[in-house]
């Protein structure tokens, strides 16, 4: 199956309802793109939650271990892990409900989409939320 992102203005629409982002792979490294693109998120007003088990904080937020072992909703789970890792975020992603998966650019998995699909979370894969963001507003 091939996967097909939600139209922009879609992705306009989920960006501006959104406001708790879990960032799979998160680094505290400035340098890191994880780190660059999760910091312009969070001075655009969303709240970031480091997903990152090597960790101890990030961008000011402590970091959990994984989805699992965040408290409240997440509206947006954004993956900066490899592709064959994406399954296994999946189902986590599925267990905590949240409503959004976003895979970042390079990364993509069809059996990962296949089971959020089935499961009815909307799904993006390899886009960039900060250049998505950036071409929504």
């Amino acid at each position: 199956m091939t996967i097909i992102n939600p139209e922009r203005s879609e992705i306009k629409e989920i960006l501006s309802n959104s406001k708790r982002i879990a960032v799979v792979g998160l680094s505290n490294n400035p340098e890191r793109t994880s780190y660059m693109v999760s910091e312009a998120m969070q001075n655009a007003g969303y709240e970031i939650i480091p997903v990152n088990p090597v960790i101890d904080e990030a961008l000011g937020v402590k970091a959990v271990s994984s989805l699992k072992d965040i408290e409240g909703t997440v509206d947006i789970v954004n993956v900066f892990r490899k592709s064959e890792f994406l399954p296994e975020i999946a189902k986590e992603a599925v267990e905590i409900g949240a409503n959004v998966f976003w895979a970042q650019q390079g990364v993509a998995n069809d059996n990962a989409y296949n089971y959020l699909k089935e499961h009815e979370i909307k799904v993006i894969m390899d886009r960039c939320i900060k250049v998505e963001h950036a071409l929504t507003k």
